[in-house]
């Protein structure tokens, strides 16, 4: 009786989280679905999930339609810039955080963190009042300066550093290393886990962003991938095939550093210092 019911609950959990598992994953197959059909037939009633004759000129169709190989380029310009920005921002406020001693360095550490609460849709506005009293409206600067760091970031390099054995840094000074040295050559090397975490991170948040670019940019040729998806949507109607066909391109870049990556989240997570 016991084993049965244990079967049962097995199965029963297993059920769950198929079920679970679907209801996250019909949006994208009904994004794909709706990608092979005609005009037409999406507006069909009854709804169809399947399209009755696959449609794939309308990937080729809707990256023509719209410049969406400038997007691509804007759009990784900007996500290589905020990546390499945080890698670089992050990690040297973050050890300053972990490792240096000075003044109100908690206080100042925990001010940061209070600023995780501010929604980030409170600082648009001044945000954009700043880009624009600097002139960068529908440049570059504009689209990926305010990623180039994010407490977020700085608080998950500061966990991890702490994690390293202090050993290793006496040893460095005792030899004459300086505290950049230190840096550079002992603390970077052992955080690749919790580096390659913040870098897939910040390339995702870049490349699905879509306020800020529409925001700062009014010109075709400045546009990110994002907006340039909004732009099978007019006043009056929406080019849902078209639409969707994009959303499938743009999609497939952060599939695939989310594949790549997915073993540094697992061990940016698990690993909490130097196995000996």
């Amino acid at each position: 009786m016991l084993e049965t019911m244990k079967n049962f609950t097995t199965i029963l959990t297993y059920v769950i989280l198929i079920i679970l598992a679907l209801t996250m994953l019909a949006p994208f197959l009904w994004m794909l679905s709706t990608s092979l059909m005609g005009e037409l037939e999406v507006y069909q009633f009854p709804p169809k999930f399947f399209a009755s004759t696959f449609k794939w000129s309308n990937f080729v169709e809707a990256l023509t339609l719209q410049p969406f190989g400038r997007f691509f380029l804007n759009t990784i310009i900007v996500a290589l810039a905020s990546v390499v920005g945080q890698l670089v921002f992050c990690s040297m406020a973050a050890y300053a955080f972990s490792r240096l001693r000075f003044r109100w360095r908690d206080k100042i550490f925990s001010f940061y963190l209070a600023t995780m609460m501010i929604p980030a849709i409170v600082t648009i506005i001044p945000a954009f009042l700043i880009i624009n009293m600097f002139g960068w409206m529908n440049t570059y600067w504009a689209l990926f300066t305010p990623t180039l760091s994010s407490v977020w970031g700085i608080f998950l390099l500061r966990q991890f550093f702490q994690s390293i054995p202090r050993d290793l840094e006496d040893a460095a000074r005792i030899d004459g290393a300086s505290e950049f040295t230190i840096f550079w050559r002992i603390v970077i090397p052992l955080s690749k886990p919790a580096l390659a975490t913040l870098a897939t991170f910040a390339f995702m948040g870049s490349w699905k962003d879509f306020l800020w670019p529409l925001i700062v940019t009014n010109r075709m040729d400045m546009r990110t991938v994002e907006v340039g998806i909004a732009n099978f949507s007019s006043l009056y109607q929406t080019d849902w095939p078209h639409q969707m066909a994009a959303a499938v391109v743009v999609m497939l870049p952060i599939v695939l550093v989310f594949v790549i990556a997915q073993k540094y989240f697992v061990r940016g997570i698990t690993l909490t210092g130097i196995k000996g």
